[in-house]
Parts: C-alpha cells; structure tokens; sequence
C-alpha cells in the first residue's frame, strides 16, 4: 500500500518515467523570529518536529494545524541516489511553496525562488552525492507585507467574511526528476483546426532530432520530426483525424515526444478561442459560459486537495450543478487539477491570487509580473483555460487609487506571451485595459437587478456598478462574473457565518432568488457568460451551493435546469 500522500505525477503534460516523489514526513521546525538563515539552520541535519509534505502547517492533515501567522519555517529530508541515477541530469522540482523559498543540498545552496502559486525547479546535478544526500529548505511569508499576492489567505489573527485560513511554505508535491544531459526544457502546443494540425514549440537542451507521436483512444493520428540544431524548433503535426474539445467533451489526444534519450510523455486538445464583438467562441460556436466560483480551499489540507480524487471532484459537482467551468479564484490552482479539467471539457479562467499586494506602488509590478508569467508559462498547453485575470477587485490600496500603469503593463505582457485567449485585467473593477469588460454585481433582489441590465439588454448604456471610477468599453463581451452569493446555512445559523445580503427564509425562496437573477444573464443578448458565487461554503463562508465538505444543501438537478437552458446569445 502507497503511504505516500499525493502519490501521482503533478506534471501530467510534462511527465517523465524516471522521477522520484519527495512527498511524506518531513523534519520541521519554526521560526518565529525569522532569523533561521543568520543562525545557519541549512547546516543541521535534523529539526526536532515531523510535518507531512505537502500540506502546509496551518493544515490538519499536515500534523501540525499551527493557525497563527507564521514568518518563516524549515523543512528537511534525505534521500538517497543510485549509481544509475547520478549520471543523469538531476532536477528538483517544487509545485509551489509559499512564498520566499531558498533551497540547500547537502548544506550548499541550491537556489532562491519568490513566489506563493508558480512552479519551479534547480539542478542540482553538481550538489549530489551518490547515496544518501540532505535537501533543506525554507519559507519566509509575510501575508501583510503588501509586497506578495496572497489571495484568500486571511490578513488578520482569524479567518473572516471571504479570507480564510492561510498557507505558509511547501503546498503542493516536491519530487525529483533524472533527465538525459540533452532534454527537453519546454514546450508550447498551438493547435489549428482549419488544418488540423498542431504547432509545437519546444525548448531544449543540446541538439538532436525532435520526435512528436500523436495518438487518439489508442489509435496513431500523425508523427513528424524536426532536427534541433541551436536551443529549440517548431515542429507542425499533421492529425489524421480531428477531434474538437469543447464544453462536456475533452476529447483529449496524447502525445510521446522524444529527443535523443529524453522521452515525455504529454497530451492536448484541439481547441480554439476567439473574441469576435460581443461573442467568446469556442471553435467558431457561441457557447455561454455557465461558471462559478472556485476557491480551492479544502477542510482538512486548506490549499491542497487531501487526494487526486478531491480535485476530479469538486469539478463533477459543479458539473452536476448545471456549471460547464469556473473561475479559479484568487488562486493558482494546480496542473492535477486543471489535468482533469482538461478531461471533462470544463471551461476555467486562470486567475492569480492578486489580493493583498499593494497595487498602488510603483514596484507592484516588480513583485506580481515575474510570477505571473511563470505562471503563464506553466499552464499555457492547457484547452480548459480559456482566458487569464491576472487581478481581482483592485480595491484602493490603503486608501491610494490603484497603479493603472501595472495593470496596462500586466495585460500587455499577458498578451505578449499569449496570443490565443482573451485577458481581463482586473475582474470587477478598476478596468483600465482589457478584451472583456465583466461585471461583480451583487444585488440580491431579481427586480433591481434586472431593472439595472434592462437598457444594456436592449442595445443600449451598459450600467457599472462602479461609474465613479470607470467606463464601460462598447463593442466588446461583456458578463457578470460574481453574483448571487446567497447566504445559506439554516442548519446552524451562527452570526459569524458570511455571505451576501439577508439570508432567504425558506429554500423555495433561496430557489426563486436564484432562478430570478440568473434568467436576467441567460436572457441578455448581450452578455456571454455568468460567474455564480459560489460553489461550495469554505469556512464562514456560507454562500456556497455545497458545503465545505461537498454535501449538496439542494436537489442540484434543479439548479441543473435553471443553470443549462439555452443563453440568448449562445449559438
């Protein structure tokens, strides 16, 4: 029996069969006084408390539960390397570690990473030692600084109203990774329909042929190979046979790429998206997009899923509630997850956790952009993201207006890296440059609410909920990515519990409430999509369609059929 928690591969796109899964228990100590670095803990060889990795301390199933603010901490392990192995280019890799990371192996310094949510890697091929070898690390992480994307995590001693319980250091699986000296570094999948190919883009390490194996269910769609003279080459795959994903359906090829000794194993779907006036389409179609909210958070492993199954999940669930995708909330969620997305043809927004930086400051971009395109550089091959947020309701930043200059200049590095989905600069407000101009409206009374949109519905002034502050863009999608957010939690009321307006009565009023706002967007025209808030409690939060558990509070067949009759825009 495997023992070891999060046993699967985390890079399913990326994946390799000689690797080595670090997850388990783990010396851990704190560090309160954040001092650790001057007193040369990389040096000791053990630390008297036990974690296990990857969950983080402020977690239940991490062992420790520690829920106070935490500035720093130390983990270490020792593994152990064959003769066979060392002759390989070894690579140590981290999902994410949050937020400040310095890596030793062996008491050498392996490297220095910043940033909460992305992934990253060293070589540490010249540290190791055959046999066995001591792999140090710490997290530095100041929620308040200003200077980092928190996200959810709560900015005060207690979870409270939309911030919860915070993360501190290693979150999601640390492994290892043996790679032949000439190796594939990265690549990038652009698929065209018209022709039925797929453009590779590929990185590597030393020169060679480039080999690309497509296949569908089993059956061999297309090979070519292209020679690798400098850093890297494009390679076009010609498919024998064309299978479109699309919402309900990933219909997913996969894909054996080789480069000398180095093998990958990888897939794609052949998806296209395409802002054309007020329409988002999806291989040519209108489809409406029928999200909600998803925060990632979990009762026992805060943000990281306890097993593979939870993520697969949570995503079935909001399936079964009528939702064809989501948007990933104020966090980066992980590849597993987004692997199954990928699978089911579920439509996600990739979001960064953008809440609590100072996006007032002039170094803002110093400390958001480099993430953020790790981040894009990450999950770019993946057909169920349809569209990046980098930013959330940038509310003034202790009472100074946000820096526009940052958001202009994210949306346009954003786009400058990827040319095939539609970027939102800010969801919610202050919009200053973007594809899409959405919506956070939530007003809980059917009648107002649809009395704001009658005009807009009509070919009319789009009303925003923030006039004051900025202009609707004319011509371009538009839709309400949050609302609803209706309070329930009959069950066990309790005054600290959180959500939306006055909590309905009765379910069948909690029912009409929610049928009667979400009518006003699928009858719209002129919106192509809604965000509902939100799937599932977490915490206090108690606005959620399931509880923080996953125990459904309704019979979700009936939101089913209020949440997937056909959109007045869609196709």
């Amino acid at each position: 029996m495997n023992t070891i928690p999060r046993p699967e591969h985390p890079q399913p796109q990326m994946e390799r069969a000689d690797w080595m899964n670090l997850n388990g228990e783990w010396d851990f100590a704190f560090d309160f006084g954040n001092s650790g670095i001057d007193r040369k803990l990389y040096e000791k060889t053990e630390f008297s408390e036990k974690i296990m990795v990857p969950f983080c301390p402020e977690s239940r199933l991490s062992g420790v539960e520690h829920k106070d603010f935490i500035p720093a901490v130390w983990y270490h392990r020792t593994f152990c390397i064959s003769p066979n192995q060392s002759q390989s280019k070894i690579l140590l890799h981290f999902g994410a570690v949050d937020y400040e990371c310095h890596v030793w192996i062996n008491g050498k310094e392996a490297g220095l990473h910043k940033g909460g949510y992305s992934s990253f890697h060293f070589d540490i091929t010249s540290l190791i030692n055959e046999g066995e070898n001591h792999l140090t690390v710490y997290a530095g992480d100041d929620t308040r600084s200003g200077r980092q994307p928190r996200g959810k995590q709560s900015s005060k001693y207690d979870s409270s109203g939309c911030d919860y319980t915070r993360t501190t250091g290693i979150w999601q699986t640390v492994w290892l990774e043996f790679v032949p000296q000439c190796h594939i570094e990265k690549l990038q999948y652009y698929p065209n329909i018209a022709e039925g190919t797929l453009t590779i883009k590929a990185l590597t390490c030393g020169c060679g042929t480039l080999v690309a194996k497509a296949s569908y269910q089993g059956q061999d769609c297309g090979c070519q190979s292209v020679k690798v003279n400098a850093t890297g080459a494009i390679l076009t795959l010609s498919l024998s046979q064309l299978h479109l994903w699309e919402a309900g359906a990933g219909r997913l090829y996969d894909l054996e790429l080789t480069f000398g000794q180095d093998k990958v194993k990888s897939y794609f779907g052949m998806r296209e998206i395409k802002v054309e006036g007020e329409k988002v389409l999806i291989n040519g179609k209108s489809v409406f997009q029928r999200l909600v909210l998803d925060q990632g958070f979990y009762p026992d492993g805060v943000y990281t899923a306890p097993t593979e199954e939870d993520l697969r999940q949570d995503i079935l669930l909001s399936q079964k509630a009528g939702f064809n995708g989501a948007r990933l909330h104020q966090k980066v969620f992980e590849p597993r997850f987004l692997y199954h997305c990928d699978k089911l043809g579920y439509l996600v927004w990739g979001e960064q956790a953008s809440w609590g930086m100072d996006v007032s400051a002039p170094s803002g971009l110093k400390y958001f952009l480099p993430e953020w395109m790790e981040i894009l550089e990450r999950d770019f091959n993946h057909p169920s993201i349809v569209g990046w947020c980098p930013f959330n309701e940038t509310w003034d930043y202790e009472g100074r207006m946000q820096d526009n200059d940052l958001l202009s200049n994210v949306y346009k590095m954003t786009k400058l890296y990827d040319t095939t989905r539609p970027c939102i600069d800010t969801s919610g407000n202050y919009h200053v440059l973007t594809d899409i101009y959405d919506l956070h409206d939530y007003e809980q009374d059917p009648e107002i609410f649809a009395a704001s949109y009658q005009t807009f519905s009509q070919g009319g002034e789009l009303k925003d909920t923030h006039p004051h502050r900025q202009t609707p863009i004319k011509g371009v999608p538009v839709f309400i990515s949050e609302y609803g957010g209706i309070k329930w939690d009959i069950s066990n009321p309790n005054e600290k519990n959180w959500g939306y307006g006055l909590s309905p009565v009765t379910e069948t009023e909690f029912i009409q409430r929610y049928r009667g706002l979400t009518n006003v967007i699928l009858d719209n025209p002129h919106m192509f999509g809604f965000c509902y808030t939100q799937l599932y409690d977490v915490e206090q939060e108690v606005n959620g369609l399931y509880t923080y558990e996953r125990k459904a509070k309704f019979d979700m067949e009936i939101f089913r059929g209020i949440n997937s009759r056909k959109a007045a825009i869609e196709d």
